[in-house]
């Protein structure tokens, strides 16, 4: 399978790129900042549930390390967008795409590209936590023992613990590991879908209102994890939230009924937005 193989591509092209020239004596350099390498590129994206066109003519970057945050009324297409990364809404009958959705410069809805292995590589994480009935241990090892990903019990108890770590959780969990899941609390159950979709060793982590069913010690948890976890991933984050939107991301993009009006820092979209109906929207005139 042919899936990410432009990785190396990339980076020998950044070494091929040619010299910037330098200025002319007697005139003022002219700075200008490189792109940042974009893990996704989407051109053109619109999609249809049936006859009803939820996106329309999306047109956005997604940065490595990097959270994007992606805002905006409900209904606006913003969860469609973040299932269109990972191809879940293909489980969805009567559907249609049109568009590139280019992951490492690669289209990923491109016959012959298999959906599974998309999703291991673009792992989810939903709005309310959804453990399976099953051991914390055996939650996180799923992925690994059906991808075959671990060689052996050692190295699956590894995956396990290193995965637990990085969501934050393993010290409240190391001695509890066969006991159910579905015990923990809210925002334990959500570090613990986190850790199982980190055990795949995915490259993007989307989530789609992660704190949305948690109290706030648990949102501030979660988005302390966040914060670590993207020196490691590209996030993209679905939030209702203005000051979580604040927060955690580096990037946020605003849409109003299926289409990008805006996109850029985060900073920037808060303090000067370019378009009034961002203005209106993160103000509070309108959502």
């Amino acid at each position: 399978m042919k899936l990410f193989r432009r990785t190396e591509a990339l980076a020998d092209r950044a070494q091929t790129r040619p010299p910037t020239p330098e200025p002319a004596q007697g005139t003022r350099e002219h700075i200008i900042t490189p792109p940042e390498p974009a893990v996704f590129e989407l051109a053109g994206l619109s999609f249809w549930y049936g006859h009803k066109r939820a996106l329309a003519d999306i047109s956005i970057d997604f940065p490595v390390n990097k959270v994007t945050a992606l805002i905006g009324p409900s209904g606006c297409g913003k969860t469609t967008l973040l299932r269109c990364l990972n191809r879940m809404n293909d489980l969805i009958p009567g559907v249609r795409v049109e568009g590139d959705v280019r992951y490492r410069g690669e289209e990923i809805y491109t016959p012959g590209i298999d959906p599974v292995e998309v999703r291991r590589r673009i792992g989810m994480v939903f709005q309310k936590p959804n453990p399976f009935p099953k051991t914390i241990f055996e939650n996180v090892a799923y992925g690994p023992r059906i991808h075959g990903t671990a060689s052996g019990k050692a190295e699956l108890e590894a995956i396990v613990e290193s995965s637990l770590k990085r969501a934050g959780l393993w010290a409240e969990v190391a001695d509890r590991l066969h006991q159910p899941g579905t015990g923990l609390s809210g925002g334990q159950q959500q570090r613990l879908v986190i850790a199982r979709a980190i055990a795949v060793s995915p490259e993007v982590i989307l989530m789609d209102e992660p704190c949305s069913a948690l109290d706030p010690i648990a949102t501030a948890r979660i988005e302390e994890l966040i914060d670590e976890l993207r020196n490691q991933y590209c996030i993209v984050i679905v939030t209702h939230s203005m000051a979580q939107a604040a927060r955690v991301s580096q990037k946020t993009a605003f849409f109003h009924l299926g289409k990008l009006v805006e996109a850029g820092p985060t900073g920037e979209i808060f303090t000067n937005p370019r378009d009034n109906r961002t203005q209106d929207y993160i103000t509070g005139r309108f959502g």
